[in-house]
């Protein structure tokens, strides 16, 4: 079925958002792929702001204040991100260790369960 289109939704956004958009990404610890996250915009249009902004066409006025509380939470959710990552690369090696650990169990029962023979201590 074919897809029927729309007319595109092109959102036109002030200077004063591209500013401070731009300058959350600068700060440090912070990426642009999060920034982009949490303005609910695409990570490349970030990025041409941030080169419209270093080629002076765009330009930074003083005035425009980050909100702490933003900045914090970009932050904190970098650090949570790399938590994660950290949680989940730890979860997917003890998953290993316990299925290297349970086949090495089940191979000794059937190795001893071959033999046929009781074996007798001395």
């Amino acid at each position: 079925m074919p897809r029927i289109k729309g007319p595109r939704k092109i959102h036109r956004y002030p200077d004063e958002f591209k500013v401070r958009a731009v300058r959350m990404s600068a700060l440090p610890g912070v990426q642009v792929q999060d920034v982009a996250h949490a303005l609910d915009i695409h990570p490349f249009m970030l990025s041409r702001w941030r080169k419209l902004v270093r080629e002076g066409v765009l330009v930074a006025d003083d005035d425009v204040i980050l909100d702490p509380e933003t900045t914090a939470e970009l932050q904190r959710l970098r650090q949570i991100e790399r938590d994660y990552a950290l949680l989940k690369e730890e979860h997917a090696l003890l998953k290993k260790a316990i299925r290297f650990c349970s086949e090495r169990k089940r191979k000794s029962l059937r190795s001893s369960s071959r033999t046929g023979k009781p074996t007798t201590s001395r």
